[in-house]
C-alpha cells in the first residue's frame, strides 16, 4: 500500500499539495521533470487544474489516488500537476492547444507530450475506464504510450502540426483599425445572446459575465439605448434571486449549471465576486436603485468574512465540496429550517425561498427568489416591504449561524496579484461611490500588503502564500493591479497611489508589449521560454490582460496628459483588429477603451482644499456619479500634480478658493470656481 509523498510534498500551493500523498509519483512543472524525462526517453503526462475544481477532485479520487493508473503513470511516464491559477501562462498556452485538438477545452486539462513540451494528445476529464461517451484513462495511457515508443513517425507529424497550428495563432497586426462600428457590433451580438427570460447571455452553463454588463451600462451611457441598460438589468437582478447568489451568506457561486441560475457550481471565486461588486456598484450610479447598493455591499460583508486573511489581502477560492458531495455546505432540508427558525417563521421563510419536502436540487433545496417578489410576498403576508425584509434578514442570521456548524468547504489561502487587484479596484470604487470610508480601507491595507509582499527587487510577482512569493507576475497581474490603484487614486486622491500606476504601466510596457506587431504578450521578456508566445484579447471568466491594460492606458493617457499610453492603445486597435472584426462581443472590456477613445472624454482638475465646502460638493459629483468619459485630479495646490500629470502643473486657483478645470478633446476651457456651472457642464 502506498504511503509516501511525491515531489510536490515541497510546494505551497493548495492544488499540488492536495495531490502530495498520491501513489503518482507527480513532478511540479521545472527542469528536473524534463530532464528525466528526456534521460528515460518518456512521454510526459502533464495534469493541469486548480484546488476548487470539481471534476479535477473526481478525476483524482477516481485515477490519481488509485494504484492501478499510478503503476502506468510511473512506469512509463513522467508526470507532472501544474496549478494553473499559479502558472497562467502553462495553462494558457496548452488549452489553446487542446481547444485545436478537440474544439474544447477546461479543467481539469489532460496533455500527453513529448520531452520538449510539444503536446501530441490532448483532452480533459478522463474516467479511469470508459464511460459517459469518454475514453478511459488507464486505456488512453496504454494505447498513447505504445503509439510514442512504435510509431515516433505518427509522433513526430502530429507535434509538428500542433507547432504549426501555434505558429499560425500568433497575432500579426493589420493595416486595418478597429472603429466605432466595432462597438455597436458587440452591442448587437450580446443583445442577439441576451437570455431574455431569465437574464444573462447565451444557454446553460451560464456565466456571470460582468464585463459585458459593464459594457453595456457604457454603452448606455454613451448613446442612451435604454435597452441596454434593461439588458443589464434583467441580468444583475435575476442573478441576484437565483441559487447562484448565496442567499444566506452572500457571494456569488462561478456559474449555473441550468438557463434559470437555479442550481450553481458551488465554488466561489475571488475574480467573480471582484467584477460582480464592480457591476452592481455601477448599475447603482447609473439607476439609483438601492436594490443594487444593497447587494454590492452584502458582497463585501461576505469577502470580508470569508475571503480575507488576517494581514487583509483576499484568498483565491472556496471549494464547491465539502465532505467530498458538491454543495453539502450550502443545501438545506426542509425540516431543518423548520427546525432552526420555528414552524411559524419557518412556514413562511420556506414559501419565500422555494423550499420544500422534496427539494429543488438532488432532494436538498438551495434557496432562491427565482418565482417569487418580496412585495407580493409581503401583500400576500400583510406585511410592508420594510417588515418583510426585517424578517427575512433575522431568519436569514439564524440559518447563517446554523451553517457555520457544518464541515467548511476548503479555502485556497493563496494571494493571488491579478485577483486582489480585481477587489482593490472594486472596493475602492464602492467605497466613493456609497460613501464607505471602510471599504477603500480594505483595498487601502490589501494593497499594502501586495507592495510589501509581492515586490521582489521592483519587478511585479504573481503569488504568494505562507510567506513564500513566487512567479514573476504576468499581464494579468499588471493590468489587473494598474486598475486597482488607478481607482484608488480616484477615491482618495494620493497622489502616491498615481505614481504607482505610472511606475506599473512603465514596467508593463517595457516588460510585455510585443515591439513587432504590438498588444502584449501573456509573459514578460525576463520570464520563462514556452512552446509559444500568447497574447490573449477575448475575455473568459475574467476580462483578458490586453483587454484591462487597454482601458487603464487610456484613463491613465487621458488622466496625466501623457499621450505615449493613448499610442500604444492606438497600435492595438491595429493588432486585434483581425480578432475583433469576427466576434467584438467576445472582448467587451477591451472596447471600452475605444468607449472612450471614440467619444468625448473630459478630464477635470479641481484645486481646493478637500475639507472646504465647495471642493467636497464637486467630489462627491465626480465619485458618485456615474461617469466613464470623465477623469480627474484633485490637489491642494498645483505642485500635486508635478510628477503625475505635468499638464496641471501651472493651474492657479482663483481667489484662493476651489477652481474646477475642465479640459476636452485636449483643449482646457476656462477655469471657474462656481461649482454649479462645473457640475452643469460636466452634465453635458
Amino acid at each position: 500500500m502506498h504511503n509516501k509523498s511525491n515531489y510536490l510534498i515541497h510546494e505551497k500551493s493548495p492544488y499540488l499539495l492536495q495531490h502530495a500523498d498520491n501513489p503518482v509519483n507527480w513532478y511540479s512543472w521545472g527542469d528536473k521533470a524534463f530532464e528525466k524525462a528526456k534521460q528515460e526517453n518518456k512521454p510526459i503526462f502533464l495534469s493541469i487544474g486548480y484546488s476548487t475544481c470539481h471534476w479535477c477532485h473526481v478525476m483524482a479520487h477516481e485515477s490519481f489516488e488509485d494504484e492501478e493508473v499510478a503503476a502506468i503513470l510511473n512506469e512509463k511516464y513522467i508526470a507532472i500537476k501544474v496549478d494553473r491559477e499559479e502558472r497562467p501562462d502553462v495553462d494558457s498556452v496548452y488549452m489553446k492547444v487542446c481547444q485545436m485538438m478537440t474544439g474544447h477545452g477546461g479543467w481539469p486539462l489532460t496533455i500527453f507530450m513529448t520531452p520538449n513540451k510539444i503536446p501530441f494528445y490532448a483532452g480533459t476529464y478522463f474516467p479511469k475506464v470508459s464511460k459517459y461517451g469518454r475514453p478511459g484513462l488507464m486505456e488512453a495511457l496504454t494505447q498513447l504510450h505504445r503509439k510514442y515508443t512504435e510509431d515516433p513517425d505518427h509522433i513526430t507529424e502530429v507535434t509538428q502540426s500542433v507547432t504549426d497550428a501555434l505558429n499560425r495563432s500568433l497575432t500579426t497586426k493589420s493595416e486595418n483599425r478597429i472603429d466605432k462600428e466595432t462597438i455597436d457590433t458587440a452591442y448587437q451580438q450580446l443583445a442577439r445572446s441576451f437570455d431574455f427570460t431569465y437574464g444573462g447571455f447565451g444557454e446553460a452553463p451560464k456565466f456571470p459575465m460582468p464585463q459585458n454588463v459593464l459594457f453595456l451600462l457604457r454603452h448606455f451611457h454613451f448613446t442612451g439605448n435604454s435597452a441596454a441598460l434593461k439588458i443589464v438589468e434583467k441580468t444583475l437582478k435575476d442573478m441576484a434571486a437565483g441559487g447562484i447568489w448565496d442567499h444566506i451568506g452572500f457571494g456569488f457561486s462561478r456559474y449555473s449549471t441550468d438557463e434559470e441560475w437555479l442550481v450553481p457550481h458551488f465554488e466561489k471565486m475571488l475574480y467573480d465576486n471582484g467584477l460582480l461588486l464592480m457591476a452592481y456598484t455601477e448599475c447603482y450610479q447609473v439607476t439609483n436603485n438601492l436594490f443594487y447598493k444593497k447587494v454590492a455591499k452584502q458582497i463585501i460583508t461576505f469577502i470580508k468574512r470569508e475571503m480575507t486573511s488576517k494581514e487583509g489581502a483576499f484568498y483565491s477560492a472556496i471549494d464547491a465540496d465539502s465532505e467530498g458531495v458538491e454543495g453539502k455546505y450550502y443545501v438545506w432540508d426542509y425540516d431543518e429550517v423548520l427546525e432552526i427558525l420555528g414552524p411559524e417563521i419557518g412556514k413562511l421563510f420556506t414559501d419565500i425561498y422555494d423550499i420544500t419536502p422534496e427539494g429543488n436540487f438532488e432532494g436538498k433545496n438551495i434557496p432562491n427568489l427565482i418565482d417569487e417578489d418580496l412585495e407580493y410576498a409581503a401583500r400576500d403576508n400583510q406585511m410592508t416591504y420594510e417588515t418583510i425584509q426585517d424578517f427575512i434578514e433575522n431568519a436569514r442570521v439564524k440559518l447563517l449561524k446554523a451553517r457555520e456548524k457544518r464541515i467548511y468547504p476548503h479555502v485556497d489561502d493563496k494571494v493571488l496579484t491579478a485577483w486582489n487587484g480585481i477587489m482593490i479596484a472594486a472596493l475602492a470604487k464602492a467605497g466613493s461611490v456609497f460613501a464607505e470610508e471602510e471599504y477603500i480601507q480594505m483595498a487601502k491595507t490589501a494593497v499594502h500588503f501586495i507592495e510589501e509582499n509581492l515586490f521582489q527587487t521592483e519587478r511585479l510577482m504573481a503569488r504568494y502564500r505562507e510567506g513564500e512569493t513566487k512567479y514573476k507576475a504576468y499581464i494579468d497581474d499588471y493590468a489587473f493591479l494598474l486598475w486597482g490603484y488607478l481607482e484608488l487614486y480616484q477615491s482618495t486622491f494620493s497622489k502616491e497611489y498615481l505614481k504607482q500606476a505610472h511606475f506599473l504601466a512603465n514596467q508593463m510596457m517595457d516588460l510585455f508589449w510585443d515591439q513587432d506587431n504590438g498588444g502584449f504578450f501573456f509573459s514578460g521578456k525576463d520570464s520563462e521560454t514556452l512552446i509559444a508566445k500568447d497574447k490573449e484579447i477575448y475575455d473568459g471568466a475574467i476580462p483578458s490582460g490586453n483587454s484591462v491594460a487597454a482601458v487603464m492606458l487610456t484613463r491613465l493617457g487621458y488622466l496625466s496628459g501623457e499621450t505615449n499610453y493613448l499610442d500604444k492603445v492606438e497600435e492595438m486597435y491595429h493588432t486585434f483588429f483581425h480578432d475583433l472584426n469576427k466576434q467584438p462581443s467576445a472582448s467587451p472590456f477591451f472596447l471600452q477603451s475605444m468607449q472612450l477613445m471614440e467619444n468625448k472624454t473630459k478630464e477635470v482638475v479641481v484645486l481646493g482644499k478637500e475639507d472646504e465646502e465647495k471642493c467636497q460638493k464637486i467630489i462627491q459629483h465626480l465619485q458618485r456619479t456615474f461617469l466613464p468619459n470623465i477623469v480627474f485630479l484633485v490637489g491642494e495646490s498645483p505642485d500635486d500634480f508635478s510628477n503625475i500629470a505635468p499638464f496641471a502643473a501651472e493651474y492657479k486657483a482663483i481667489d484662493e478658493t476651489t477652481t474646477v478645470y475642465i479640459c476636452e478633446n485636449f483643449a482646457c476651457r476656462q477655469p471657474t470656481t462656481d461649482i454649479e456651472e462645473a457640475i452643469n457642464s460636466l452634465r453635458k
